[in-house]
Order: C-alpha cells, then sequence, then structure tokens
C-alpha cells in the first residue's frame, strides 16, 4: 500500500486491523496455553513456572 501511495489514512485503518488479528490469535494462544499447559502440570513447582511464563508473558503486552 505504501508503495502504491495510498492514502495514509487508509494504510493506518488495515495496520490496526492487522494488530487486531494478531491480538487475538494471541488471546486465544495464551488462553489453550492456560487451559492445558497449566491446567495439567505434574508437580505444584512446574505449574508455579508455567504460572511465572504466563504473568512475564502478560506483563510483555499490557507495556
Amino acid at each position: 500500500m505504501v508503495e502504491e501511495d495510498r492514502y495514509c489514512i487508509e494504510i493506518s485503518q488495515q495496520l490496526m486491523a492487522t494488530e487486531a488479528i494478531l491480538n487475538r490469535a494471541n488471546r486465544e494462544i495464551l488462553s489453550a496455553h492456560l487451559k492445558s499447559c497449566v491446567k495439567t502440570a505434574a508437580t505444584d513447582e512446574e505449574r508455579e513456572e508455567k504460572i511465572d511464563e504466563l504473568i512475564g508473558m502478560l506483563n510483555k503486552i499490557m507495556k
């Protein structure tokens, strides 16, 4: 779109739509991780490790 010299607002709208799709995909992946990996962790130590990983990812997302 940039190479085609499209209207800046149109480019920005497409970028926002792309970001929304990626964010939705990321939410689905993290939800699946929580429902499977964290839920089925064999030990309390393993579960805590998975929870800490998830918290770390959420902190990155929320910056």
